[in-house]
């Protein structure tokens, strides 16, 4: 059965104080008493494409151990871990990654180039516990996949480690529900990559939506996520397919903006362009449609791959007019009908201020400043609409999220 939807105009919301040290912070907030549900940005911090001279995107910035100071901290599953984390890590200088446990040589290799940064010790799966048990390790990074992060969720957990989990924690309900559970037991953060809260033009947007109720009520919201370069079809197989390695992140932050958890009704259309996805049984491509108890109307389409630059865009329609977040680029130009891409950008490059933003929010969340942004709930939330997704798309139905009695969480056993 599919858990009951907690009550739909609850804005989401974590129940959490500021704490002392950023009450002074000038960013807006949604509330003189939360947080915002999307993590404030600390004072000096430039908006994209302003922020100084940017790194080459197509090689990870070499990470070192800034002196041996700052937080220390253990990487797991180097072969699918995002360049623009990879690029937070080497800018941010108050850390340092004292392990990566990965198996395969290959992936180490793809991830840090020919030389693994100095300081940094490289181990099998077969020996994390030394990086566990490492009293200067802090914090663990989760980049492994949805079938076998939640072990390594549990073990840093228990070794008394904060963990940033950039995929999901599971793709099943009760297992993800476990590892926030035991996040609570083992009074550790539990940081999930919902990377787009973080962005800068999404924060400007929430700001106006919901605080500045700018665009009075809200009737529609479309969004356009197109992936450049192409994602493999290995990460597509391991990170669960389009469904949760892409539509995730669009479905948190339409929550985010609705204030509202979990649609009535929910229909997905899907096509595999790319023959290979068929051997994935999944889809490069699809359109999500979905009513809101509000009767806001939401449409996210979808690809997991795009030809020239990838192409990110959302707009808002409200009772008092209309808001978009178009492509950006350093040279702010917008092109129409070009033959070759001007300013072509990958998504680390569209979403480096984002990302890190929120490894800045799990360093400050392993130091106690701060709660986890993304609660149980929203995570839980976010999963069943992009369960519920994935199954009208395989049944060619709407799914009914009032009433609907087939077990979502069952799906993804289908997928291979």
């Amino acid at each position: 059965m599919v858990p009951s939807p907690p009550a739909y105009h609850k804005l989401l919301v974590p129940h959490h104080p500021i704490p002392a040290a950023h009450r002074d912070d000038p960013t807006p907030s949604t509330s003189a008493s939360h947080p915002s549900p999307l993590a404030t940005f600390p004072a000096g911090i430039a908006p994209l494409g302003q922020s100084g001279p940017t790194p080459d995107a197509s090689s990870p910035t070499p990470l070192s151990c800034h002196g041996g100071s700052g937080v220390g901290l253990v990487l797991f599953g180097a072969g699918l871990v995002s360049k623009a984390l990879l690029q937070s890590l080497g800018e941010e200088t108050s850390c340092c990654l004292l392990y990566v446990v990965e198996d395969q040589p290959e992936e180490v290799e793809c991830a840090f180039g020919t030389e693994v940064p100095a300081g940094t010790r490289v181990l099998q799966q077969q020996d994390a516990a030394v990086a566990l048990g490492d009293p200067r390790v802090s914090g663990a990074i989760i980049c492994s996949p949805p079938d076998k992060a939640p072990e390594m969720v549990r073990d840093a957990l228990r070794a008394g480690k904060g963990v940033f989990c950039e995929g999901l924690p599971s793709l099943d309900r009760q297992t993800a529900e476990a590892c926030f559970e035991e996040a609570d037991r083992c009074g550790r953060p539990l940081v999930c990559g919902f990377y787009k809260r973080f962005d800068p033009a999404l924060q400007f947007l929430y700001k106006k939506v919901r605080d500045s109720r700018a665009l009075g009520r809200i009737h529609r919201i479309s969004t356009i996520s197109s992936l450049y370069p192409a994602a493999s079809l290995s990460l597509l197989k391991a990170s669960g397919g389009i469904f949760y390695n892409a539509a995730m992140h669009d479905i948190d932050i339409i929550s985010l903006l609705l204030g509202e958890s979990v649609p009535d009704t929910v229909f997905s259309l899907g096509h595999a362009f790319c023959a290979d996805m068929g051997c994935l049984k999944d889809v490069d491509t699809v359109a999500i449609s979905m009513k809101f108890p509000s009767g806001a109307i939401v449409t996210l389409d979808i690809s997991q791959h795009c030809t020239r630059s990838c192409d990110q865009r959302l707009e808002v329609h409200g009772s008092q007019g209309t808001l978009r977040v178009d492509n950006q680029n350093p040279l702010g130009i917008t092109e129409h009908g070009t033959s070759v891409s001007i300013c072509p950008q990958t998504q680390a490059e569209r979403y480096r201020e984002a990302y890190r933003e929120l490894f800045r929010h799990f360093l400050r969340a392993l130091k106690g400043q701060e709660p986890p942004v993304v609660t149980k709930e929203q995570f839980l939330w976010t999963l069943q609409v992009a369960a519920a997704a994935e199954q009208s798309w395989r049944n060619g139905s709407a799914v009914d999220l009032h009433s609907s009695a087939t077990d979502l969480a069952a799906v993804k056993a289908e997928f291979v």
